[in-house]
């Protein structure tokens, strides 16, 4: 295993005052930047609350250099890359993730436009108008009042009491005084003395310190402009409160005065309070009966102060839970400095360090988080444990969780491919046994795939049963739940798994660092295959979801042929058919899955079915959101399954999604949440359309979606020869292994697999996407507009007339 002792990024400030961090880790494929400006919804101006969140918007709507048709946004979208940006109580974040080719472009694209924004009056119209719409969803969405509603008891003067998202009433844009305040707030905090730049890559420090310095070449210079602190949390000396709901206590405590390792400390007990396995605090909660549910952490920190949420959700008074958290804290307290949970924490820390994305290092390094708990730490914990009551006479029937069995370091198995009996002289000479083992290998449902290195520290592996009917939704959630503990020790150990079903089909999928997965396996199977009893006859609760996402939920069962429905986990076990498919995986890690791959419940598939088609039909499926909001979703699948369809379709979707865009968030504004792009669903290609608007009916938003594609053809006449030939390179590069993340990879091969293509489906795809010149990319427009692959259209209300055949 690695040293614990995470390296840290270079970490120096600029000649101009721009403070910078730098990480070269060479394992990465892509690039990434987090631009942090120490400035937030409190420190705008009272007479204008939303002033900051709407400013972080003003700024991607281009610049006189970059449109916004070639600003960071469709500058994402043409090279495969992300992009976000968030407003929070004291600081903005705008973070980018790129390929290494074009990493450098996107910083050209955030320096402008926070540099240079065009602050245009019509742009400021259109974007209010979002922010109203957003404003609307807010505040009709329970749990974001829920949330708010946490804030109570604090003082009413604090800002956290205030409200800061904006709406038309907050941004009143005619009036000189706001344009002046608007101008005000973005000439004091979006300057160099204001702002950290976090950058990480595989290139050198020096590489990226040129980088970091273009970037801050085109940022005004200015110096740290101090944050005005806050007034106290508290209007009294009471430093906690609690809100009690049917079945669910918050228990809040409000701090004042802590030191800066005070971040890592709530940390380490958040992290802590939160296992749920056995020894843990909510293990024996429930075995005591007290509560079902626990969930503890930090909702606000700055300048000393912080907010400390603890949820439970019981049917117990108030009073029972807290003395049973009082005396757990004491318990807590008493370890000798957390020596073996503070190694554990380093560990865990360490593995998910070394699995996470160029974006997430740079969101890390941006935030300057401590890699565990230091000396400086302990002390503040040590502080914090005593403010919010742990006791010292505790009652001594506490006990700590067992340490997570997969950080241990296990020694390689000597002699890797040898048999009993053999020695490495031996090797090259086969036995019987080895015989009938390479033949059941070559039977196998299981392809190991040598698509991708086999030398690199992460692999994938996906397991898909067929069953003869769909799980009940209890069922299903009674192996989630069942399976939590281990998903929670395995990502821990930087190794993410999930297990899903749509319609008749179950799929476990194991990503990450390959040293753990054949345990992973095991152990997951192992808790699979156990007698389903006791699960609860209630249907499942569901996490609220906003309408879009509701049927982007939805999608993929209704992508599959519809089946039964059982409860009856052996049956179903005995009868699926099952196959899978691993990458990246060394020789050892696959002679270790021997095991685990004799315990696969089911039967070899190894002849899969068809995918269900839909060619030429046109289907709409209407879901109940429970929301005044409407929202829709179309779904249009290749016309075959052949790979020059999927080219022509994903260079469709490369060449819609900004045009697409523009069209229905700006120009028509229908709603904030518009997006298309490519999707492979049970490996059927498809691109997908989706609206979310608050005031257009889904029959529509159907019309505006069915209008931009019949000018797609003219569209594609139009564009200039040079950028045609640079859109389709661009993408073609997306699908490169050397700028190309192993979790990406690994996701297309299995969707390639599923639609039955060969081995080097990566290589064919490209190579077809180069393929492709304007009059077939508009031929297969006209394709798409004809519905040769049929339309799957998801909506939240209406139900259309003829060509749509309406389904269930």
């Amino acid at each position: 295993m690695p040293a614990l002792n995470q390296p840290r990024p270079h970490t120096e400030t600029l000649a101009n005052g721009l403070r910078v961090t730098l990480r070269h880790a060479p394992n990465l494929k892509r690039c990434a930047a987090a631009l942090r400006v120490a400035a937030g919804s409190h420190d705008v101006p009272l007479a204008w609350p939303g002033l900051a969140h709407f400013l972080e918007h003003l700024l991607f709507l281009g610049t006189e250099r970059f449109p916004a048709q070639q600003g960071l946004m469709a500058y994402m979208q043409g090279h495969g890359g992300q992009v976000n940006a968030r407003t929070s109580e004291r600081t903005t974040d705008f973070f980018f993730e790129l390929p290494p080719q074009a990493f450098s472009g996107g910083l050209e694209r955030l320096s402008d436009m926070l540099a240079h924004p065009r602050m245009n009056p019509d742009d400021q119209q259109r974007e209010r108008e979002v922010l109203q719409a957003e404003f609307v969803a807010w505040s009709q969405d329970a749990t974001a009042q829920q949330q708010l509603a946490l804030f109570d008891g604090l003082s009413p003067t604090h800002p956290l009491r205030g409200f800061h998202a904006g709406n038309r009433d907050s941004l009143p844009l005619a009036q000189p005084d706001f344009q002046q305040a608007l101008k005000e707030f973005h000439q004091r905090f979006y300057q160099t003395g204001q702002m950290t730049l976090s950058l990480a890559g595989p290139q050198s420090i020096e590489e990226l310190k040129q980088m970091a310095l273009s970037f801050a070449a085109a940022i005004p210079v200015g110096e740290n402009a101090p944050q005005q602190a806050p007034v106290p949390l508290m209007e009294s000396s009471e430093a906690s409160y609690q809100q009690v709901s049917e079945r669910r206590l918050d228990l809040l405590f409000a701090f004042e005065s802590l030191p800066a390792s005070s971040t890592a400390a709530l940390a380490f007990l958040c992290h802590w309070m939160n296992a749920a396995k056995p020894g843990g605090l909510l293990s024996e909660l429930r075995a005591r009966g007290l509560a079902e549910h626990l969930k503890a952490d930090t909702l606000y920190q700055f300048a000393g102060q912080a907010v400390l949420h603890i949820e439970f959700t019981t049917e117990e008074p108030a009073s029972v839970l807290r003395e049973q958290l009082q005396d757990w804290l004491g318990f807590f307290a008493a370890q000798q400095n957390w020596t073996a949970l503070r190694e554990e924490y380093a560990a865990l820390l360490q593995r998910q360090h070394q699995v996470s994305s160029a974006l997430q290092m740079a969101r890390f390094d941006s935030e300057q988080l401590e890699t565990g708990l230091s000396e400086q730490g302990v002390v503040a914990l040590k502080d914090i444990l005593k403010a919010i009551g742990a006791v010292d006479n505790f009652s001594g029937e506490w006990q700590l969780p067992a340490p997570n069995p997969f950080l241990r370091a296990e020694a390689p198995p000597q002699n890797a491919g040898l048999i009993r009996g053999q020695t490495s002289k031996h090797r090259g000479l086969r036995t019987f046994a080895q015989d009938r083992s390479r033949s059941r290998r070559e039977n196998s449902p299981m392809q190991f795939s040598q698509a991708l290195p086999d030398n690199t520290a992460e692999g994938a592996i996906y397991l898909r049963w067929r069953l003869e009917a769909a799980p009940h939704p209890r069922l299903q959630q009674r192996l989630e739940n069942s399976l939590q503990p281990l998903r929670e020790d395995a990502r821990q150990a930087g190794v993410d798994f999930s297990f899903s079903a749509s319609g008749n089909e179950w799929l476990l999928k194991v990503t990450g660092l390959q040293e753990s997965m054949p345990t992973v396996l095991e152990h997951a199977l192992k808790e699979l295959t156990k007698p389903a009893n006791g699960f609860s006859q209630e249907a499942p609760k569901s996490t609220a979801l906003i309408p879009i996402k509701q049927l982007l939920k939805a999608l993929p069962d209704h992508c599959l042929l519809h089946a039964g429905v059982s409860d009856d986990l052996q049956q179903l076990g005995s009868s699926a058919r099952w196959e899978g498919l691993a990458t990246g995986l060394s020789a050892q890690t696959q002679a270790a899955l021997g095991l685990a791959l004799s315990r696969v419940p089911g039967v070899a598939d190894t002849q899969p079915s068809p995918l269900p088609s839909i060619n030429s039909q046109r289907l709409w499926t209407t879901l109940d959101t429970e929301s005044s909001e409407h929202a829709l979703l179309l779904f249009c699948p290749t016309p075959t399954r052949d790979i020059s369809d999927e080219a022509a379709w994903r260079l469709l979707a490369h060449v819609c999604q900004t045009p697409f865009y523009q069209r229905l968030r700006v120009e028509l504004q229908l709603g904030y949440a518009v997006f298309s792009a490519l999707r492979q669903i049970h490996g059927q290609t498809g691109i997908l359309f989706g609206v979310q608007s608050p005031g257009t009916a889904p029959l529509q938003l159907l019309e505006h979606i069915e209008c931009f594609l019949n000018d797609l053809p003219g569209m594609i006449e139009g564009i200039d020869e040079a950028a045609f030939i640079a859109q389709r390179q661009a993408l073609a590069n997306q699908f490169d292994n050397a700028s190309l993340p192993a979790t990406q990879a690994a996701e297309l091969l299995w969707q390639g697999k599923l639609a039955g293509h060969s081995s080097d489906y990566l290589t064919q795809l490209t190579l077809s996407i180069l393929a492709i010149d304007r009059s077939a990319l508009i031929a297969a427009a006209h394709r798409l507009n004809n519905a040769e692959g049929g339309w799957r259209c998801l909506a939240s209300s209406s139900e259309p007339e003829a060509p749509w055949q309406v389904t269930k």
